[in-house]
C-alpha cells in the first residue's frame, strides 16, 4: 500500500497560548468525587457519571499524548464524482429548506474541542478531496437543470468540516467549488439554487487567491446568490482560544463578515455556536452582541454547547481552569436526571430546559433593543416550548431555522 504523502502548512491564525503552555493545568479525572468536591448539587444517574470517567481517561491519555491539537497536514485524494451521494441536511426532519450538504474535506484543522462531528477527537487524518468541485458540478445539474422543478433550495458549505481552512484554500479547493456555483448561474439564470456558508472564517482566510481571485472575490460574483453567516462562540476569551486552537480569533471573524458587506454580499446573520451559559453574564452579553451590532450583524441563531457526557468531561476541567465554579455550574446545566433526554443529533446532551429558555430569554431581552431577529430551530422549539407567537418561523428580518435568508429566494434584480 502506497504511503500518503503528507503536505504539512501553519494555521493562518493561532492562539498565543494553547494546551499545553499551562504547565500548572490540572488534567483531573471527573468522577462522584470530583463532583462532590466542587460542590455540584445534582446527582447524576450511573450512566451519566460512567460517560463522565470514559471521557476522563480518554482526556487524560490524550493529553499525555500529546494529541490535544489537530495535526497541521493533510493529504490530497481524488474522489468518484459520480459516486459521491448528496447529503441533505436536516437533523430534525423539518427543517424548512431542502438543503444539500458540501463536504470537501475529511476531518478539520480548526481542532474545536467540542466540535459536533468529532466530539473534539481530531486524531484522524486530514483528506481533502481534490477533484471534489466535480462533484458539485454534477449535484448542481442533477438539482437544477431544465428537467428539474426549480424549487428553492440551498446548499450548505460546510457542514462537517470547516469550509475555509488551510486544506481546502492552499489547494485551491474551496475556489473551485465557489466557481462551480458561478458557472452553474451562468447557464441557468433562473435557477433558485442558493449558497449557505456558515465559517470561521477570518479575514485572512477570504483574502486567499487562487489563479489571481481570492475568495472574496468570487464572494462578490455570488452576491444576490448567497449568504455567508459567522460562526461565533459566547465564552472567555481565554477558554476560546484553547477550545478552538486554530480557529480566527473574534475580531477576524467580524472583520470577514465586514469585507463581505463592503462587497455586497449579505453577510448580517451570525450562528451563535457554542453558547456556554455559565458565561451568559448581562454584562457579557451587551460586550459579545455590541461587537456584533457594531459588525452589521442583525439576526441569530443561539445554538447552546452540547456534548456527550465523554465531551463533557473534557470541555469542564479545561474551564475549571480559569474558574472553578464555572465548572461546576457547567456541570449542573448538564448533569440533572430529568435532563437526559434532552438531546440532539448524536446523542449529545444540551443543557437543563429551564435554564435554555431563561438563556434565550436573557439574550433577547437585549438584543431586541438593538434591532436583532433570532432565528431557531425546529428541534429546539419543539425541546423547548417556543411558540411561532415567541419566535416566528420566518422573523421580521427574514431570516429562519439555522439562519436562512428567505429574502434570497425573491426575483433577482
Amino acid at each position: 500500500m502506497a504511503v500518503p504523502e503528507w503536505i504539512d502548512y501553519s494555521p493562518f491564525y493561532r492562539g498565543e497560548t494553547d494546551i499545553y503552555q499551562f504547565p500548572d493545568l490540572a488534567v483531573r479525572p471527573v468522577d462522584a468525587a470530583r463532583l462532590r468536591e466542587l460542590g455540584v448539587c445534582v446527582e447524576p444517574s450511573a450512566e451519566t457519571l460512567a460517560g463522565l470517567e470514559r471521557g476522563s481517561r480518554l482526556f487524560l491519555q490524550r493529553f499525555r499524548d500529546g494529541m490535544l491539537l489537530p495535526r497541521t497536514r493533510y493529504t490530497l485524494k481524488q474522489t468518484d464524482p459520480a459516486a459521491e451521494e448528496a447529503e441533505i441536511h436536516n437533523y430534525t426532519g423539518h427543517c424548512p429548506t431542502l438543503t444539500y450538504e458540501i463536504n470537501p474535506v475529511r476531518g478539520c484543522g480548526v481542532g474545536c474541542q467540542y466540535c459536533l462531528v468529532t466530539d473534539g477527537v481530531h486524531e484522524q487524518p486530514l483528506t481533502a478531496l481534490e477533484n471534489y468541485h466535480l462533484f458539485v458540478r454534477r449535484l448542481l445539474d442533477e438539482m437544477n437543470g431544465p428537467q428539474s422543478e426549480n424549487a428553492p433550495h440551498y446548499y450548505y458549505f460546510s457542514p462537517k468540516t470547516e469550509a475555509f481552512q488551510e486544506a481546502t484554500l492552499l489547494t485551491g479547493i474551496a475556489h473551485r467549488i465557489l466557481r462551480e456555483f458561478i458557472d452553474h448561474f451562468r447557464r441557468f439564470p433562473a435557477s433558485r439554487a442558493r449558497l449557505f456558508i456558515a465559517s470561521k472564517a477570518g479575514a485572512k482566510h477570504l483574502l486567499v487567491e487562487d489563479g489571481g481571485e481570492s475568495v472574496l472575490d468570487l464572494f462578490g460574483q455570488l452576491r444576490e446568490r448567497m449568504q455567508f453567516n459567522t460562526s461565533v462562540s459566547i465564552m472567555p476569551d481565554a477558554f476560546r482560544t484553547l477550545l478552538e486552537p486554530y480557529a480566527a480569533p473574534l475580531s477576524e471573524r467580524l472583520a470577514a463578515v465586514r469585507l463581505c458587506q463592503e462587497r455586497g454580499i449579505p453577510a448580517n446573520s451570525a450562528l451563535i455556536q457554542p453558547i456556554l451559559t455559565p458565561w451568559l453574564s448581562d454584562e457579557h452579553i451587551r460586550t459579545f452582541f455590541d461587537a456584533l451590532h457594531a459588525a452589521g450583524i442583525i439576526n441569530y441563531k443561539p445554538e447552546f454547547l452540547t456534548a456527550c457526557m465523554e465531551n463533557l468531561s473534557m470541555l469542564g476541567p479545561l474551564l475549571g481552569h480559569f474558574d472553578p465554579s464555572l465548572e461546576r455550574e457547567l456541570y449542573e446545566a448538564y448533569l440533572l436526571p430529568s435532563n437526559a433526554d434532552h438531546r440532539k443529533q448524536r446523542g449529545r446532551t444540551a443543557p437543563d430546559r429551564s435554564l435554555s429558555r431563561a438563556c434565550i430569554a436573557k439574550m433577547r431581552a437585549y438584543t431586541d433593543k438593538l434591532g436583532m431577529s433570532v432565528s431557531i430551530c425546529y428541534w429546539v422549539r419543539m425541546q423547548l416550548g417556543i411558540t411561532e407567537e415567541d419566535i416566528p418561523l420566518i422573523n421580521r428580518n427574514g431570516f429562519q431555522c439555522l439562519g436562512y435568508q428567505s429574502r434570497l429566494f425573491e426575483d433577482v434584480r
